[in-house]
Order: C-alpha cells, then sequence, then structure tokens
C-alpha cells in the first residue's frame, strides 16, 4: 500500500523495531484522519491488500474474545469465586 510505504519512508530513520514504535506512529496517524480519509484509502487497496487487512482484523478481534473468554487456556477464577 502506497501510504505505508511512505510512512515507513517518513518514520524508518525514526523506528527501533520495537512494536511499541509501530503502534505509537500507527495510533498517532489514525487520530488525524477522518473516515472519510480512511475510506479513500481502502479504496486505493487492490483486492489482495483489503483482503489482508479484513483477515487480520478479523484474526485480532477473534483471538481477543478467545482470550476474554478464556478459550484456549485455564481460565483464571475471579476473586468472588475465590471466597
Amino acid at each position: 500500500m502506497r501510504f505505508v510505504d511512505e510512512l515507513y519512508e517518513y518514520y524508518k530513520d525514526r523506528l527501533t523495531g520495537d512494536d511499541e514504535d509501530i503502534e505509537i506512529v500507527t495510533l498517532s496517524i489514525l487520530e488525524e484522519l477522518s473516515r472519510n480519509d480512511l475510506l479513500k484509502l481502502i479504496k486505493e487497496m487492490d483486492d489482495e491488500e483489503l483482503m489482508t487487512m479484513i483477515s487480520l482484523y478479523f484474526i485480532e478481534h477473534l483471538k481477543a474474545k478467545m482470550s476474554e473468554e478464556g478459550i484456549g487456556r485455564t481460565k483464571m477464577p475471579s476473586i468472588q469465586t475465590l471466597h
């Protein structure tokens, strides 16, 4: 995606390779973009980029839901159930 390529070129000398850097840059940029700006970026994506973006969104949200419900690991008892 051209927008991501441009962001990378602009910030690459300031990034340390830490995920936290990427999150900070991403969130600060998203704060500045309107819904219309985001829709324009999406319209510029080819089919593969769009599918990748939606796939990542679904995967991350499903992981979060599974984590919230304790699926895939032993659910920790709440304080209420300990007493």
